[in-house]
């Protein structure tokens, strides 16, 4: 159950009505993150202009749709795993491709590369060894796309998190977390 109210546009503040108006504009639908984040005009507004930035960037969409599938999965957020296997489909990565990028992997070595130093990122809380940025580097990204990389592990912490707290009713189709199953637990 939503610890956090997915507000409606009526219940929003006359800021908070424009943000959520620009989203069902350009997404053709509201997700329950955006409504959720409406309780603070300043944090929807926030994430929207960070997101919206980013995809602007350097990296593919599919790269980002990746990122956000590995750091949903180490951080159990069922939301933002749910809305980016959604995502990752729009962006052109197949069911399997999701379910490896969800563990940090692609058979693809220079996705494989991103994905591992995203995790990297992610578990080590930003202190990557030198060796962890050469990887990638010799994967073919550019220190603009290093930047890149981790600004989108960024981002999706913060909606992981803030999934997690608000607990938002997931509004995309559901996936099963890696580890379920009789008695796992996950270990990220």
């Amino acid at each position: 159950m939503p610890r956090l109210t997915a507000l409606t546009n009526e219940a929003a503040t006359a800021k908070a009505q424009t943000l959520l108006a620009g989203v069902q504009q350009k997404l053709g639908m509201t997700p329950n993150l955006m409504r959720t984040m409406a309780n603070s005009p300043a944090v929807l507004e926030s994430y929207l202009q960070f997101s919206g930035l980013l995809q602007q960037g350097a990296l593919t969409d599919q790269h980002r749709e990746q990122i956000s599938l590995t750091v949903a999965e180490a951080n159990e957020c069922g939301y933002c795993l749910a809305a980016h296997s959604t995502l990752g489909k729009m962006a052109g990565l197949t069911p399997e491709q999701i379910r490896e990028n969800r563990s940090g992997a692609d058979a693809d070595p220079q996705a494989a590369a991103l994905l591992k130093f995203a995790q990297s990122i992610v578990h080590k809380r930003g202190q990557v060894a030198d060796q962890d940025l050469q990887d990638v580097r010799d994967a073919g990204f550019s220190d603009e796309q290093v930047a890149e990389i981790a600004a989108n592990v960024a981002l999706n912490i913060f909606t992981n998190y803030f999934n997690n707290i608000a607990q938002t009713e997931i509004d995309f189709p559901e996936v099963e977390p890696l580890c379920a199953g009789a008695g796992a637990t996950c270990s990220h």
